[in-house]
């Protein structure tokens, strides 16, 4: 992969395999995210699992304290009082067998997070080979399959991430924007790395945090002093 000048100045700028406590290796990211927009500011976690085994997955969702930055667009597939509600708590679209169909038939994906009641669920899963894909396949253990919408849609609007671990056993995850500061990019890390170290897997044995890296959008990777 060819980078740019601006990528090329900012990773002389960091030490090859130096291990970067966790403030310094915030501030270094901060420093050399020179792209002319708010870059995300994202964690990349290496795991000592084997996400083959069913019983060594990593997954979960939080909240982060301070947010991501990004204000989710919210899809909500509810009927009647559920409905209403939804609408009440400022879901950007709420609908039915109508939003289904816009899905199939439009290829329709302006939103961040579709959230839905258990009883829509069997016809969601018509679309669930057009969803998965793209990560957007509600599911009960990230919250998105509820009786209570309000609190999904609050989560969600508030900077609800939901962290797994991919088949190379990473977990990649936006922990804010560079305009948050120093400050509160370490909270939202300290929040994220603490819910990966509690989900750790009971099958899991040796190191469990191998590595743990920092890096904006469109800038080089700073590796953190985080093994456990």
């Amino acid at each position: 992969m060819k980078h740019g000048k601006k990528y090329i100045d900012s990773a002389i700028t960091i030490e090859t395999g130096k291990l970067y406590e966790v403030d310094e290796a915030i501030a270094t990211v901060l420093e050399t995210a020179k792209a002319k927009f708010d870059e995300t500011i994202e964690l990349h976690v290496r795991l000592g699992i084997d996400p083959k085994q069913s019983d060594q997955q990593v997954r979960g969702v939080l909240v982060l304290p301070n947010g991501t930055g990004k204000t989710s667009r919210v899809l909500v597939l509810a009927k009647g009082e559920k409905a209403d509600e939804a609408k009440a708590a400022g879901a950007d679209f709420v609908g039915a067998e109508d939003m289904i169909q816009k899905i199939q038939t439009e290829n329709w994906f302006d939103y961040d997070v579709i959230i839905t009641t258990p009883d829509m669920m069997g016809l969601v899963g018509r679309i669930g080979k057009v969803l998965g894909p793209k990560g957007l396949m509600p599911n009960p253990k990230s919250g998105t399959v509820t009786m209570d919408v309000v609190k999904a849609i609050n989560d969600s609007k508030a900077g609800k991430v939901e962290y797994r671990v991919d088949k190379n056993a990473i977990v990649h995850c936006p922990i804010g924007k560079k305009s948050f500061g120093k400050d509160k990019i370490k909270e939202n890390y300290e929040a994220l790395m603490e819910a990966i170290i509690k989900a750790k897997p009971a099958a899991a044995k040796g190191l469990y945090i191998k590595s743990v890296a920092i890096a904006s959008t469109m800038g080089p990777g700073v590796k953190v002093n985080g093994k456990i």
